[in-house]
């Protein structure tokens, strides 16, 4: 109940804050408060990097006319809270992972296809292609946000104390993973043992042994130091760990045209500026996690494609999920 209470205070605040947002030109003209932009993520991730960079610029390309300000680490609620306030205007912006959107935005289950991009470059590449993009972020406007674009943390790897190089090798093995329909199909079809979890209890759950494993970019894994209490980290990169820039779509759509433009030339800026930050981070977080003993599997060619094959029915669930224009635009002919 203390918490139920402490969350709700903190939406009524975000709430003050958006209210205020609209009431925020003075007879000058200047902007008196600062418009709130919230995510889930601790502050030492590239999901912080991502918004403060954005913030950065937007402030230098409206010269310091609109101020933002990050409140991180769920200070304004959890992921599903924040897609709530966003859509109702509340928090105007948010930046979080693709995962928690499938049920507010039917469509983004398309980044649950696994194990479908060769290396990040070409996650990139897709993501940021016009077609592509123009298509997901109407599924984005559809739903009552304004999509600016993605950033990343690279992929989800696995981290594991038994040694992965064969396919055979996932059977049996008990597998933390999100709750999420895709993700869980996707283990299972591995022959693994997916089980669902509260990620605050994944260390202690790897600790006492209750999961063998678990799944998440190597960002999460280091900073959590989930690393400490695995032998193995399993370079399965299934899915790439994208990052979204979502702006409350009437709050959006009630700015000046020149004040939009300003916001998607600060994220175009924010979102390379992260990737960089990104691809640096995982290198040191690799060095990190060989430096502790902990190895680092790298999958042959075979057992990527038996990883392909054992997930065709997945392709087929999410096909039948979202609009047929993203499926192809997204999955080209990787199916």
């Amino acid at each position: 109940m203390k918490k139920w209470i402490y969350t709700a205070v903190l939406l009524l605040f975000a709430g003050a804050l958006a209210g205020c947002a609209n009431q925020q030109k003075t007879q000058e003209g200047e902007q008196r408060y600062a418009y709130p932009l919230a995510t889930a993520s601790p502050e030492d991730t590239v999901t912080q990097i991502y918004a403060e960079k954005f913030v950065e610029e937007v402030d230098r390309l409206s010269e310091g006319r609109i101020k933002i300000q990050v409140y991180p680490n769920s200070v304004l609620g959890g992921d599903r809270e924040l897609l709530e306030s966003c859509y109702d205007g509340d928090i105007p912006f948010i930046i979080q992972n693709t995962a928690p959107q499938v049920t507010f935005i039917p469509d983004t289950a398309i980044f649950d296809a696994p194990c479908i991009f060769k290396d990040l470059e070409e996650v990139r590449k897709t993501v940021d292609d016009p077609e592509f993009f123009a298509q997901i972020q109407e599924s984005y406007r559809d739903s009552g946000y304004e999509l600016l674009g993605y950033s990343d943390q690279g992929f989800r790897v696995m981290s594991t104390n038994k040694e992965v190089t064969s396919f055979e090798d996932f059977s049996g093995q008990k597998i933390r993973t999100m709750e999420n329909s895709y993700h869980l199909e996707f283990w299972s079809a591995l022959g693994a043992n997916p089980t669902p979890m509260n990620f605050s209890e994944v260390y202690i759950g790897l600790q006492q042994n209750t999961i063998d494993a678990q799944e998440n970019p190597y960002e999460v894994i280091v900073s959590n130091n989930l690393y400490e209490q695995q032998d193995y980290v399993v370079e399965t990169n299934h899915l790439p760990h994208l990052i979204s820039l979502v702006v409350s779509k009437d709050f959006y759509d009630e700015l000046p045209e020149e004040d939009q433009e300003i916001l998607i030339e600060a994220q175009e800026i924010a979102r390379e500026y992260s990737r960089e930050a990104s691809d640096e981070r995982i290198s040191q977080r690799i060095k990190t996690i060989e430096e502790s003993g902990t190895q680092i599997i790298t999958l042959d060619d075979e057992t990527r494609q038996a990883m392909i094959d054992a997930s065709a029915a997945i392709y087929e669930d999410i096909r039948e999920t979202v609009d047929p224009g993203i499926y192809e635009a997204y999955m080209g002919d990787r199916d």
